[in-house]
């Protein structure tokens, strides 16, 4: 299926990501919790995961993503900020809120945040696409940020990560035009969750990879039942990678099941599931682009598949017209496929430069500063405080005074 020529094209005009101030490498970790660094480099496909320093969170991260997209196109259109988060830092107040004020955005300009696990960016990215449909002349900024985080010595500890990514959404974009057509899947299922009281996850790991795997392939089949391309069609996949052997695990899936019977019955075959399908080198042609920010970040939740997008628009040069897909899944679960069309001289757009500095510029810990960190940005307590300056963003979490959160510009 090819988007409608009729309509104007609506998508990704900018696109752009943060991480934190600190790194772990996994060779530490391997040494701390005993076992072979292999088993996380192969076996995960994870060199090391971000740790955010005292005075960072999702609200400095996604503001440091997005300033950079302000700079460049001014704030003046932009209607609506849609924040996607499931690292919340309020019940009621909604994250963009503080953005909105660091960065200086107009009054006029709606601000919500959404939550559904690592998936909810993705519905941000929907709606935004249907209210620049209604009027082109708008923009929507998208953020999205998170902190993964999971029990020392657990095993969803070498899958930690942190970063936010930051999308402008307009007509006639520049970077990726967003096809018409998506296919979706909703589950009630407890393969991942955080309770209130928690600041961990709970993590059933085995039915996660299960109910992801799943989850890929039935919105893959509503997808094709509504006229979507086949597999073969697109150049490349970007998936929500938890770590990045999952967008492996879940790809070779699909493969070997498109044209399964969805929920209705309809069992349109897709592509040829050979053995040369599955190949290693078949693999890597078109998912090894996407993985090299997140190797390095870890798990970002809800902005790991706009990384992985990032990664794939700045690591091949042959991406112009051609179509991709992005594959979103949040644990609980809900999924979506959809497409789209890099648009001709995206490659002036891009952040190839920024996006590697953000990631060199970490400062490596070792297993006791990481421990020590890991538990002073709990802050469960009501305590007033003032935070310690650590990061070198221009953003940051200066204070808790009077049950509110106090940010300040470092630049």
């Amino acid at each position: 299926m090819t988007p409608n020529t009729t309509e104007r094209p609506i998508g990704i005009d900018d696109l752009s990501f943060s991480t934190t101030h600190y790194r772990l490498d996994q060779d530490v970790l391997a040494s701390r919790l005993g076992v072979d660094a292999a088993k996380l480099h192969t076996g995960l496909g994870q060199d090391a995961f971000s740790v955010p320093a005292t005075d960072e969170d999702i609200v400095t991260m996604a503001a440091t993503a997005a300033q950079p997209i302000i700079a460049r196109h001014g704030p003046e259109r932009i209607r609506t900020i849609l924040f996607a988060t499931e690292t919340g830092v309020d019940q009621s107040k909604a994250a963009g809120l503080y953005v909105h004020g660091l960065l200086g955005l107009p009054a006029t300009c709606r601000v919500v945040e959404l939550k559904q696990a690592c998936y909810s960016a993705t519905a941000a990215l929907q709606f935004a696409t249907a209210l620049i449909a209604r009027d082109p002349g708008q923009q929507v900024l998208v953020l999205a940020s998170d902190i993964a985080k999971y029990q020392l010595g657990s095993e969803g500890e070498p899958t930690q990560g942190a970063a936010a990514a930051a999308m402008l959404v307009t007509a006639d974009p520049a970077v990726l035009r967003i096809d018409p057509c998506s296919g979706v899947y909703s589950e009630d299922i407890s393969d991942f969750w955080r309770p209130n009281y928690r600041t961990e996850a709970v993590v059933d790991g085995k039915l996660s990879i299960d109910a992801y795997k799943r989850a890929t392939r039935e919105a893959f089949a509503d997808y094709q039942r509504r006229g979507g391309r086949y597999l073969d069609q697109f150049a490349a996949f970007c998936y929500h990678q938890p770590f990045t052997k999952m967008a492996y695990k879940a790809h070779r899936h699909l493969l070997e099941h498109a044209g399964t019977p969805g929920p209705d019955g309809d069992s349109r075959t897709t592509t040829d599931a050979s053995d040369s399908a599955t190949d290693a080198a078949d693999l890597d042609a078109a998912l090894a682009a996407t993985t090299h920010y997140n190797r390095a970040i870890g798990n970002s939740y809800t902005a790991s598949a706009y990384l992985a997008l990032a990664s794939l628009l700045d690591h091949r040069k042959d991406l112009a017209d051609q179509p991709i897909a992005v594959i979103s899944y949040g644990s609980g679960a809900v999924a979506e496929f959809f497409g789209g069309t890099v648009v001709p001289g995206y490659r002036d757009h891009l952040r190839t430069t920024a996006n590697a500095h953000a990631i060199a510029r970490r400062q490596p810990i070792d297993y006791q500063h990481y421990q020590r960190l890991h538990h002073e940005s709990d802050l469960t307590d009501d305590a007033d405080r003032k935070i310690e300056q650590q990061t070198t963003a221009p953003y940051r979490l200066a204070a808790i005074a009077d049950h509110q959160r106090i940010y300040e510009a470092t630049i």
